[in-house]
């Protein structure tokens, strides 16, 4: 997949996204498809802002406890490529100790909220502040874009998503190049009912029961 793109700088001029915008069938300018990413980002705000007020004793609560288990910082803050190429802050719970070395020793209570997905619910903050949407290609650093090859003015027409379709077809379970072409199929097909699928795809395999299952290593 990476071609004649293999090169590309997220920090060149944007000019060059206006062709890709009307070549590509996700980023045309028609009226509707015009409405339908105006309605995804009102749609961002109003859920991202009620699970937000919903959850926040439960928020408050985690990172009481992540303080207290050895005074370290509450989050965790990765440089993530966003929309048009601006890098971001994103945002998750620790979950390693706070005095770790090289290898990162992942605490008790920080093993639970990776294996729940629990660590990632401050992206929430992200998607507010419009870094983020709630489904959308995975977040990657500056150094991953020349990986999507043509597809990289693509990427960084969209924010990247809290979940998409990589969260939903077996996570790590995935080579990074079928991650990455998950991230093209969604970005060729995109529509309002394809998030909405996403989202209960999601929404349901947080709430299986092997998702808070512990751990077992082979």
């Amino acid at each position: 997949m990476a071609g004649k793109n293999q090169g590309v700088n997220p920090t060149k001029p944007w000019r060059d996204f206006a062709r890709v915008r009307q070549e590509r069938r996700p980023f045309n300018s028609s009226q509707s498809h015009r409405i339908s990413r105006i309605l995804k980002r009102a749609l961002d705000i109003i859920i991202a802002a009620s699970v937000l007020f919903l959850l926040s004793p439960l928020l408050l609560s985690v990172a009481v406890i992540i303080t207290l288990s050895d005074w370290g910082p509450v989050f965790n803050s990765h440089r993530r490529l966003g929309h048009k190429g601006k890098e971001f802050g994103c945002l998750e719970f620790r979950t390693t100790r706070a005095d770790a070395t090289a290898k990162a020793q992942v605490t008790v209570v920080g093993d639970i909220l990776r294996r729940s997905s629990l660590a990632k619910l401050p992206q929430l903050i992200n998607v507010l502040l419009g870094q983020m949407s709630l489904v959308g290609p995975r977040a990657i650093t500056k150094e991953e874009l020349s990986r999507y090859g043509e597809h990289a003015y693509a990427y960084m027409a969209v924010r990247p998503g809290l979940t998409g379709h990589w969260q939903t077809s077996g996570r790590n379970d995935l080579s990074y190049q079928n991650r990455v072409c998950l991230d093209v199929e969604y970005l060729s097909k995109w529509t309002l009912a394809l998030d909405f699928a996403i989202m209960a795809k999601t929404l349901s395999a947080l709430l299986s029961r092997q998702a808070l299952l512990p751990r077992v290593d082979s």
